[in-house]
């Protein structure tokens, strides 16, 4: 599963990338809700123009707005990502030729130039060009959904691939909680940021909820069942 740089239409791929330097590109809720509105208006052949949004008179914030906006044709299907304090992963499908390229340049510049904006900084905000990993396999994409929806379980747990899990209900229950991950989405709950995903971009692996949130957090007793057998999946999360 190399890192590729051409991707064919009506392919799976994994897309990340992190901070310069390992840095925060997250500080609070605002950013994450700025990347979050991005990642909805720069899937779009049309250009950006997010900063037309703003708090209405009901109070919305600009997330809210943004979900609301059209924005024409997409350039990519997103199947799920999640958001961490210093990185990001997104597992998008290639509509048409050059539709990722154009989507992440729109997505990484808008929110760099936010970002230099906001904190008074310039200069490169990510390490470089995005990475891209085909995801062509069932079993690779299987265990990548997994991996993508376990990120921020670091966040409370931050040795839990090396050590294991102390609390499996409290970790279960935070990733339900998290607001900067497509994993409530996949559990069916209510809220606006669905609309940032496309319905049948990814295979129906999935009988039920219940069934993508009990083949995802099994993972998170993984390293207890099998404590001298080493696992790919754990290496990765504990290494990005």
């Amino acid at each position: 599963m190399g890192i590729r740089e051409a991707h064919a239409p009506g392919e799976l791929y994994h897309l990340y990338n992190r901070g310069t330097e390992k840095r925060s590109v997250f500080l609070n809720d605002r950013d994450y809700e700025r990347f979050l509105s991005l990642l909805y208006v720069s899937n779009s052949k049309e250009p950006v123009r997010l900063d037309n949004l703003a708090r209405d008179e009901q109070g919305r914030t600009l997330l809210s707005l943004a979900l609301e906006s059209e924005r024409g044709e997409t350039l990519v299907e997103i199947g799920a990502y999640c958001l961490m304090p210093n990185h990001f992963h997104l597992l998008v499908k290639e509509k048409e030729g050059g539709g990722i390229s154009r989507f992440m340049q729109k997505l990484m510049t808008g929110y760099t130039m936010y970002f230099n904006k906001k904190y008074e900084r310039s200069g490169s905000l990510f390490q470089g060009k995005f990475k891209s990993v085909h995801a062509g396999e069932d079993r690779y994409l299987r265990y990548l959904i997994s991996y993508l929806h376990l990120n921020p379980v670091k966040l409370i747990e931050p040795k839990w691939t090396v050590v294991g899990i102390r609390n499996q209900r409290a970790a279960e229950n935070f990733l339900e909680r998290y607001r900067y991950s497509s994993f409530a989405d996949f559990c069916k709950k209510r809220r606006p940021e669905r609309t940032i995903l496309t319905l049948g971009a990814l295979p129906s692996y999935f009988e039920s909820p219940a069934n993508f949130k009990r083949n995802v957090t099994e993972w998170l007793s993984y390293k207890k069942r099998n404590p001298e057998q080493g696992s790919t999946l754990l290496t990765e999360l504990e290494g990005f």
